[in-house]
Order: C-alpha cells, then sequence, then structure tokens
C-alpha cells in the first residue's frame, strides 16, 4: 500500500468511529461531551477521606436541598443560618435543614452568581441585641450591593433597615461581598469590579466608585473617621483599600489581626492579598492573568505603588469563601488558611477546598486541595464553635457538609 494513502485512509476510520460515538450519545450530552467538566457525583452520608497532615478525616453530609448556599453563621444555641442565593434565609435546628424560610427577607436580585442574597454575620453583640447583618442586590433596575441590618427572632427579621447602598454607576456583573467584623467592632465589606480590563474595569483605581473596593463601616453602615482616605478630595470615606478585582472571601490573621482577602482574577492570576489601608492592589493595571480571549490584561504584574498578592493560582480556581484554622480538633492544621475553589481552569465540577500552609511570615511553603473527589463548587468554608469546619457546595442541590477528625482510640 502505498505510504501516501495511509493518511487518508486513517482520517475516513477515525471520522467513522467519531460518528458512531456522537451518534451513540444522547442530544445534550452531544453538547456536553467536551464542555461540561467531569461527571457529576450525589453526595449522601459520610466519606472517610485522607489528606496531608491529618491523615484520616471524616465528611459528613449533613444536609442537602440547599438553591445555591452564599454564606452560613452560627447562632450562640448551635443552630444556623444559612443564605441562599435566590433570596431565601434557611436555618439549620438540631442539624436539620427547617423547610420554612425565615421571613422578612428583602426582594433580591437573582440574575446570576454574583446576585441575589450574599452574606449573613452576626453582629458582634448578638446574644444581646439579636441583630444580623445581610448583603444583596437590590431588586430595582439599578440593581445595587446592599448592607442591611435586621432583629432576628428565630423565626423573622424584624426591624430590617438598610445601612449601605453601593452609589455610582449600576453594576454590570461581579458584585461579591461578605462581611467581616474586626476586633473594634467595625465591619470590612468588599464590593466587586467589573470582570473585564476596559473602561469599567478601571473604576476599580477610582477612589470616589465603590467598584473594585474593600469598605470599612461602622456597624450603623457610616464611614469611621479613622478610614485611610477621609477627607481627601475625590475618595469616598468608606473605602479601606481599592484595585481590586471581586473578592469572595475575608478572613483575620489570627496572629497578626491583619485582614486577608481572596478575590477573582480573569484567565488566570487569582489572588489572596494581605489587606492594608490605604493600599492599592492593582487591578486591572498589574496582573498576572489573561483576559478570557486569552490576551494579556496588563504588560507587567506589578508597579511602585500597588501590592502584590501573598497566594496566587495559575490556572485559575475561582476563589470563595475562606477561613484561618485556629481550633484543637485538627492540630497539625493549626494556622492553615482554608479557601473555597468553585473550579479549576474553568472546568466544571473541579470544585474543592485549597489548603495553604504558612511560614511565620506569612509566606506560603505548601499547598494541598482536600474534596476534589466531590466534584462541587465550593462557596463557603468556616470554622465553627466546636473546632470543625463546614462548607457549603454551591449548587442548584447544594449541601451543608462538615469535616470531623477520625478519632483516635
Amino acid at each position: 500500500m502505498p505510504k501516501a494513502t495511509r493518511p487518508t485512509r486513517n482520517a475516513a476510520l477515525l471520522a467513522t468511529l467519531v460518528a458512531v460515538l456522537v451518534v451513540a450519545l444522547p442530544a445534550n450530552a452531544q453538547e456536553r461531551a467536551q464542555w461540561d467538566g467531569v461527571p457529576e457525583t450525589r453526595l449522601a452520608g459520610t466519606y472517610l477521606l485522607h489528606t496531608a497532615n491529618e491523615p484520616n478525616i471524616l465528611v459528613r453530609v449533613l444536609t442537602t436541598g440547599l438553591a445555591h448556599p452564599w454564606s452560613m453563621a452560627f447562632l450562640p444555641n448551635g443552630d444556623m443560618l444559612v443564605t441562599e442565593r435566590p433570596g431565601r434565609l434557611r436555618v439549620i435546628r438540631g442539624g436539620a435543614l427547617d423547610p420554612v424560610p425565615v421571613a422578612g427577607v428583602p426582594p433580591v436580585s437573582d440574575a446570576g452568581q454574583f446576585t441575589g442574597l450574599l452574606e449573613v454575620a452576626l453582629h458582634p453583640r448578638f446574644s444581646e441585641n439579636r441583630q444580623i447583618y445581610i448583603t444583596y442586590r437590590t431588586a430595582d433596575e439599578e440593581s445595587r450591593v446592599a448592607l442591611a441590618r435586621a432583629r432576628f427572632d428565630g423565626r423573622s427579621l424584624q426591624d430590617l433597615r438598610v445601612l449601605y447602598t453601593s452609589a455610582g454607576t449600576p453594576f454590570a456583573t461581579s458584585s461579591g461581598s461578605r462581611i467581616l467584623f474586626a476586633p473594634d467592632g467595625t465591619l470590612f465589606m468588599p464590593i466587586g469590579g467589573t470582570p473585564n480590563s476596559g473602561t469599567s474595569g478601571l473604576r476599580a483605581q477610582d477612589p470616589g466608585d465603590p467598584s473594585g473596593k474593600i469598605l470599612r463601616l461602622r456597624d450603623d453602615g457610616t464611614a469611621p473617621s479613622d478610614n485611610p482616605f477621609v477627607g481627601r478630595d475625590g475618595y469616598l470615606p468608606e473605602v479601606y483599600s481599592l484595585g481590586h478585582r471581586n473578592p469572595m472571601g475575608l478572613a483575620l490573621h489570627p496572629l497578626t489581626g491583619e485582614l486577608w482577602a481572596a478575590e477573582h482574577g480573569a484567565q488566570g492570576a487569582d489572588e489572596v492579598n494581605v489587606i492594608l489601608p490605604g493600599r492599592n492592589y492593582g487591578w486591572p493595571v498589574v496582573s498576572m492573568g489573561r483576559e478570557y480571549s486569552g490576551d494579556r490584561i496588563s504588560a507587567q504584574w506589578w508597579q511602585e505603588g500597588m501590592e502584590t498578592p501573598a497566594v496566587v493560582w495559575l490556572p485559575s480556581v475561582a476563589p470563595s469563601g475562606m477561613m484561618f484554622y485556629t481550633g484543637d480538633r485538627f492540630p497539625a492544621w493549626k494556622g492553615d488558611l482554608f479557601v473555597g475553589a468553585m473550579m479549576v481552569g474553568r472546568i466544571q465540577r473541579t470544585g474543592r477546598i485549597e489548603r495553604i500552609v504558612l511560614n511565620d511570615e506569612g509566606e506560603e511553603v505548601g499547598r494541598e486541595s482536600i474534596l476534589a473527589e466531590f466534584r462541587r463548587r465550593i462557596r463557603d468554608v468556616r470554622q465553627g464553635p466546636d473546632g470543625l469546619i463546614y462548607v457549603l457546595t454551591d449548587e442548584e442541590d447544594g449541601a451543608l457538609l462538615r469535616i470531623e477528625p477520625v478519632e483516635r482510640p
């Protein structure tokens, strides 16, 4: 057989095999085969996993049936509050999901993954005043980011009051917004920037626009007098730091007390930053990432006057909620940073928890992926009052998981 004819016949045979395989797939599977990620798994029961440093852990599925859960908060009586992005606040009572949502939640805009009902947090004096705080996208046509406070009576929100609403041009897409109370009673609240690096991306560099900023507020929603830009012309007094793309996780370092934040890059260059007052974190002037088209976002990844990240992911992992582990139930993990990740390299069903090991200077010295076997988007990860680790998966049928140690005999 002449060599020149081999490629033609092999190509014809390959085309025939591909045609047979495609016909054998259901119609929707033909469309999804290459682009919809790894296969789905079902969560139920308890799982034994093996990890570094803590060789054996148990992952217990506490409840399912949560619609895109976003955040959680622990009540003093052992119950939990969980937000659902479509606009429901749920209660986990005695380890079971209460079928009746909390009444009194304001209307929200739920038009995408960065909209809807987002964060829930307890006031530091919750046991005295019963106040909780929520962030959400407003249901009006401007769809702004709002911070509200209400009194929780166990079944409903009473006396709800909007404390802060983002001013300026309405948001096109990104607006992840966490809440973290500091020891001095003030709270941090990020407002995401827009995902592109064009004209609208530069809003993160505009000190008079809340987009792409981390805000510091009093518990009544006003700006503290010691914020870094108070009194400067053209600067919003509530701005604590600027040049962010879309911060999705906040945590205070247990030793230094510094604020750390995880934020989305674009195509790669997701970051964890140490947030210092008045500092500029570069977006979109400097970035290690690329546009979704593949073009570089910026010609350089650093310049004078802009901060460099403590942790970078290439490719991206879509970071979400984060925490430093400070409990005693997992001694080998004490001091480690845990960051939820929703997908790796933009491949569906590749979510996990990223455990970051840090040295005494806050520099990364190790990294491990946990829960990758579950193939779920991890939206939030928190340490509970019991020292165990609680995890929310962001799905239409989302789950609340609890990570426990395997007790040694």
